[in-house]
């Protein structure tokens, strides 16, 4: 398999009123975000309700999706504790040709880094096809991956484990593995880890920062001076004042009213908090189609 690399967005997902999903706008949003300069998406990840949608409608919405042009390009998050639906809904992925997946370990309780490793082992030995990338994420899991539990999981399954989101960053600098994705959870860790021989990103305001996001990654490869960075870091730690998806679904609903509807308890900022978001992204001159606006 090809390492997996480049600007991932933590694509949102679409609501309707009732609260249900919306599978054509979810995924148009995806592709929206690729033809704007991601590399690939994931779908399901924590800015995508993973946790909080059922399990029925996301198997309709990747039925969907597998019949995209973009199918090849998206990982799939699963954002469930138990470890039997997250091997069920691996096998039905499976099925419909999805193959990458982000996964978090379960949260609520507490363990160590051999009760981790018996996860994705189990997980592994039931759909062996699976490829999966790491979800380093202690705010959410309550657990943090050290280096050496990543270390031992490839060693043990080279072929399945192939990368690490890094939403915790302590593994970003450090981590180094032949052929292993290891990708900061911000933007703000992006030319950092691009320097330290990280693969690129998977963030959740890549949804708002796709151009400006991809111009800093291109020009790394490319050697060019870098002349958004700090506009990048700039808006992403404007969207971070708050909680990211209320801080998104707020931006996003400016142009179409569908990205109120969230499921609680999450919900959109407040009159305050929405008034503070807009008018800082307008010092930036940052606006939803012309990221790269000086």
């Amino acid at each position: 398999m090809t390492k997996i690399s480049g600007i991932f967005a933590a694509s949102m997902s679409v609501l309707n009123a009732d609260l249900s999903l919306n599978n054509e706008k979810t995924i148009d949003h995806a592709e929206k975000l690729i033809d704007q300069g991601c590399h690939g998406t994931v779908i399901f990840g924590s800015t995508g309700q993973a946790q909080l949608i059922p399990v029925s409608e996301k198997i309709k919405l990747l039925t969907d999706l597998s019949k995209t042009k973009y199918k090849d390009k998206h990982l799939i998050g699963t954002g469930m504790n138990s470890l039997n639906e997250t091997i069920n809904f691996l096998k039905i992925s499976v099925s419909l040709d999805f193959k990458k997946f982000l996964i978090m370990p379960p949260a609520y309780y507490k363990y160590q880094d051999k009760d981790v490793i018996n996860f994705y082992s189990r997980i592994i030995e039931a759909v062996p096809e699976c490829k999966i990338v790491l979800y380093n994420f202690e705010k959410l899991s309550g657990y943090k991956f050290s280096i050496k539990c990543v270390e031992e999981l490839v060693k043990k399954f080279p072929k399945q484990i192939v990368g690490v989101k890094d939403s915790s960053y302590n593994l970003f600098e450090n981590l180094k593995l032949e052929n292993f994705s290891v990708m900061p959870g911000s933007e703000t860790k992006l030319l950092k880890g691009l320097e330290c021989g990280c693969s690129g990103i998977i963030t959740a305001t890549c949804n708002a920062t796709a151009q400006l996001a991809r111009r800093v990654y291109d020009d790394f490869n490319n050697g060019n001076d870098q002349l958004y960075n700090q506009k990048l870091i700039d808006v992403r730690n404007t969207f971070e004042k708050y909680n990211l998806i209320s801080s998104l679904h707020t931006f996003f609903s400016k142009d179409d009213e569908i990205y109120k509807n969230l499921l609680p308890p999450l919900s959109l900022l407040n009159d305050l908090e929405d008034k503070d978001l807009m008018q800082s992204l307008k010092i930036l001159n940052f606006k939803t189609n012309s990221q790269l606006a000086a």
